[in-house]
């Protein structure tokens, strides 16, 4: 749920990327107080449109049951299939390498479209907390919210009442049981509006996906950081050191003058002034391919080492600030906790089942603990 395209005179608003993206992205690029509703049965006609007018949410549905997805599928239902594609791929390995725990499934519809599948696992063997979430967002955008997205895009009608949106995405995160192996966060997500016709109006990426350690191994960062170059230099060279930037601007714990882990990328608005939608489809695809390689090699090396108990201690103080982060500076999060009605089991599913706030705690000189604070600090370049 957090985002942006930063040089901007107005920046491109950081929405956070927590199990709640949807909700994030709509109130703070949309909004900025009130969030806009997923469409009620008896609402007024859509802008424009007649009474009997199919929504987008209809027009997918008949789509989908008539023809399947393809290739030649309106993006909405190609991204969907996508993220359903590799939340089962990332389960299955994850329940794999747990050995001694299954996810929990649930899954929900929305009424007026849409839906979402949660899956949980939690105090496995390997896993102390594991989320992988997909969420599935169908709606309507009132003008208000369209005059303020229109800051970042352009193609969005400013004289209609409303317009029809779509949303969804992917979201995980993994807290393991052993301090030596580190915590580590992903979202992909999609976003569009709808002309009349059913037709796509605008639309952009965002997403990325960061790691955070409780104890410092270089070699495993590097390894985290250099999937993820690769995965960004096959599509473009820049794109890295521009994401790894705000990445690491973004996930910063700001009362403790701290980022939340050792990054990764971060990104978000990402449309047709970046690149054309093919383009930028497959770069989320390649990202989201390089998660499992990025990050399995590193948990299968680190999940049966031994430990202290003041080694568990500290990762326990560790995930107390990733705590701080998400309950205090993550948007979405916020946004989901004050919004009638909402999942708050899926809201906090991102939450550690355990940790640790100590009164004026302080590493020792010359600890490990003190070197990833000190790293933690100041953003180091990995690759």
């Amino acid at each position: 749920m957090q985002n942006a395209g930063t040089m901007l005179v107005a920046p491109k608003t950081r929405l956070a990327v927590g199990v709640v993206f949807i909700g994030a992205l709509i109130y703070s690029m949309a909004t900025g107080d009130k969030p806009p509703t997923p469409t009620p049965e008896n609402a007024s006609p859509r802008s424009g449109q007649q009474l009997d007018s199919p929504s987008i949410a209809e027009r997918d549905t008949l789509s989908k049951r008539e023809s399947g997805v393809t290739a030649r599928s309106p993006m909405r239902l190609r991204m969907e299939a996508f993220i359903k594609e590799n939340q089962q791929e990332i389960v299955r390995a994850l329940e794999a390498l747990d050995g001694s725990q299954r996810f929990q499934v649930d899954k929900w519809d929305r009424p007026n479209g849409g839906g979402g599948i949660s899956c949980v696992l939690q105090d496995g063997k390997v896993f102390e907390k594991a989320g992988v979430n997909t969420s599935v967002v169908y709606g309507t955008l009132p003008r208000a919210a369209i005059s303020k997205m229109r800051v970042n895009h352009k193609a969005l009608d400013p004289d209609v009442e409303n317009l029809e949106f779509f949303a969804a995405g992917l979201s995980l995160v993994l807290h393991p049981q052993n301090p030596m192996a580190p915590t580590v966060h992903l979202n992909y997500r999609y976003f569009e509006t709808a002309n009349q016709d059913g037709t796509t109006n605008a639309w952009w990426f965002g997403g990325g996906t960061d790691l955070t350690p409780s104890y410092l191994f270089d070699e495993d960062v590097i390894h985290f950081h250099r999937g993820i170059k690769e995965a960004c230099d096959a599509h473009d060279k820049d794109y890295y050191s521009r994401f790894k930037k705000w990445c690491d601007e973004y996930f910063s714990v700001k009362h403790r003058g701290e980022t939340r882990g050792v990054g990764g990328i971060f990104f978000d608005d990402l449309d047709e002034t970046e690149k054309d939608q093919e383009s930028l489809f497959a770069f989320v695809q390649t990202c989201l391919g390089a998660f499992l390689p990025s990050y399995l090699p590193i948990i299968q090396k680190r999940r049966d080492m031994p430990f202290t108990e003041k080694e568990k201690q500290w990762q326990q103080l560790r995930r107390g600030r990733y705590v701080e982060f998400n309950l205090v500076h993550d948007r979405g999060t916020a946004f989901g906790l004050n919004t009638p009605g909402a999942r708050i089991e899926s809201i906090l599913m991102s939450l550690p089942l355990t940790a640790r706030w100590q009164y004026q705690h302080e590493p020792e000189k010359g600890s490990r603990e003190e070197r990833l604070v000190n790293v933690l600090k100041k953003p180091v370049d990995w690759v």
